[in-house]
Formats: structure tokens, C-alpha cells, sequence
């Protein structure tokens, strides 16, 4: 509602909300704090015993609603990078290129949703005819979902997004970013380093950018035995988006072709383990056979 003098009680900003699921909250209803931090909150320790055994409720429902909805998503990259970035900001074109790139490719394109380098990936997948999705997070700060996401949840949890990220993506593809950029970029090599999950591509794009982070983890982490040079073959660099959509190509037809030798390693296991047992059964016309007709005959002969 307005003053006579046309300026907008403070206050009453009509654009602001929050979305829980079926929930919007607007303008004094969004509360102070989210629901990460109230479920990490370690000075509300009294109140752990009578409120997480309902949030426990809340988080399941998060995997299931995540994974109701992507389960029949086609192959998929994940694409992370600042919500900062502006528009016409280099990582913001490249972005928008390499999302476009992907659907070309037959990928759909998942960022978190946002502004900046997700707002360019979605941008880019969806005007080249490609499914776009957006992973939202409940935060102190609205970001919103961009215009762009054909395919939207939103998550109040963190760690639940974060799984979705990961169990639907068949790659990581990492654009300039700050803090939240970083926490999927490690989260993903430990994966990999760990074996948690298996050939999964992670891919840099800005090389400027990631320069001095790459010579950090060369000169200081490896150099110091905290991790191999091995694990740095984990990441590929690259400002070529065809470059960078062929090392994710190329990945994932290497674990086709695996799983597909393991698959008819199995089925050729399976096949020699009936022909051995077949063999070894006793001829139901031999030595066996004679035994049991003695043992039949009148007058109890043996």
C-alpha cells in the first residue's frame, strides 16, 4: 500500500519473498534466520531432542522430492560459478557459450539457479532447445531463481542440494566463483580422490582465474605430500568450451565401455559357472542310478 505522497511504506517491498516448497513468505513473515543454520545452531542444544526428530522429517522429504523429480532427467552437467558476476563479465559469456554447448550435446544443464554465471549457464542451454534446471538454496540474502530454469526445486538444506548436484551431474564444469564455487569444487575432486564416485570430469574454465590456485595445490599441497600430482590429473583446464564438452564426452563413453565389459565379464562368469556345474552333476543313468535301483529291489537285497 502506498502514502498519498506515492512512496512505498517501509517495509512493504512487494518483490521480496521466500518460497519453503508450497510455502511463500513475504515481506515481516520471512524469518531472520534459515533452516541450516536453526539445524547447525549448537546453543539451541535443549531443544535438539524435541525439534530434530521433525527436522530429520523435513530433510527426508527433501532426497525424496529431489529425487522424484530428477529421476528421469537425460544426462546432465552440473555448472557452478559466482552469482556475482555481471552479465557482460568474461565467465558470464562463457557460461552462457558452454551451457549452450551442452544441450547441443545432448546434456541437460543444472546450476543453482541464481544470478550471474548460472543465470548465463541456464540462458544458454535453454535457448539452444535444452533442458535447463536450477537447484535453488534458501539463504539469509534472496537470490530468486533466474528467468531461465525450465525445471526448478527448492532446497532449504544444503547438503541434500548438494547430493543432487552430484547423483544426476556426469560432470562438473567450475567458473569463476567465491565460496560456495569452491565447496562444490573440492567436494567433487574428494569424491573422485575417495572413489565415491568414478570418472567423473571436473573441468576448470577460466584459466586466469584459476591460475593461482592450480600453483598453490602444485607447490604447496603436493610439494608437501598432502596430496599426489596424480590427483591435479584430475582436473582439466580449459577456456575451449568444444574442448571442454568432448573431455566430458569422451569421459563418459570411457565408463560406458567399462561398465559394458564388466557387464559381459559377468554374464560370461555366469554362463561358465553353469556349464561347470552342469558337469559336475552325476549322470542320472550311471553309477548313482544303479545304487538307487539296488536298494529298491524285493526282499529288501542290497
Amino acid at each position: 500500500m502506498s502514502q498519498s505522497n506515492g512512496q512505498q511504506q517501509p517495509g512493504r517491498d512487494p518483490g521480496r519473498e521466500r518460497h519453503r516448497g508450497a510455502v511463500t513468505l513475504r515481506r515481516g513473515a520471512i524469518p531472520s534466520s534459515t533452516a541450516d543454520q536453526r539445524l547447525l545452531d549448537s546453543r539451541s542444544r535443549g531443544d535438539w531432542k524435541t525439534r530434530d526428530a521433525w527436522r530429520a522429517l523435513r530433510i527426508l522429504s527433501e532426497f525424496v522430492e529431489g529425487f522424484d523429480t530428477l529421476a528421469d532427467l537425460p544426462p546432465a552437467v552440473s555448472v557452478f560459478g559466482s552469482a556475482r558476476s555481471t552479465p557482460e563479465s568474461p565467465e558470464c559469456r562463457l557460461a552462457e557459450e558452454l551451457g549452450a554447448a551442452l544441450a547441443r550435446a545432448g546434456y541437460a544443464v543444472i546450476t543453482g539457479g541464481g544470478p550471474g554465471v548460472m543465470e548465463a549457464a541456464n540462458r544458454g542451454a535453454s535457448e539452444a532447445g535444452g533442458l535447463s534446471v536450477g537447484l535453488g538454496i534458501e539463504l539469509p540474502f534472496e537470490q530468486g531463481l533466474n528467468d531461465w530454469v525450465d525445471l526448478a526445486i527448492d532446497f532449504r538444506y544444503f547438503f541434500a542440494r548438494k547430493t543432487m548436484f552430484v547423483k544426476y551431474a556426469q560432470a562438473f564444469v567450475v567458473l569463476p566463483g567465491g565460496f560456495g564455487t569452491m565447496d562444490e569444487l573440492f567436494e567433487a575432486l574428494t569424491l573422485v580422490q575417495t572413489g565415491k564416485v568414478t570418472r567423473f570430469p571436473v573441468v576448470l574454465m577460466g584459466e586466469a582465474y584459476w591460475r593461482g590456485l592450480l600453483d598453490w595445490l602444485r607447490n604447496a599441497m603436493a610439494a608437501d605430500g598432502k596430496i599426489s600430482l596424480v590427483d591435479l590429473e584430475l582436473i582439466c583446464v580449459t577456456d575451449d568450451v568444444q574442448e571442454a564438452v568432448r573431455y566430458i564426452v569422451k569421459a563418459e563413453a570411457a565408463l560406458s565401455a567399462e561398465q559394458e565389459a564388466v557387464r559381459e565379464e559377468s554374464v560370461a562368469r555366469t554362463g561358465a559357472d553353469q556349464r561347470a556345474a552342469a558337469e559336475a552333476a552325476p549322470d542320472r543313468d550311471g553309477a548313482g542310478g544303479a545304487t538307487s535301483r539296488s536298494v529298491s529291489r524285493p526282499g529288501g537285497e542290497i
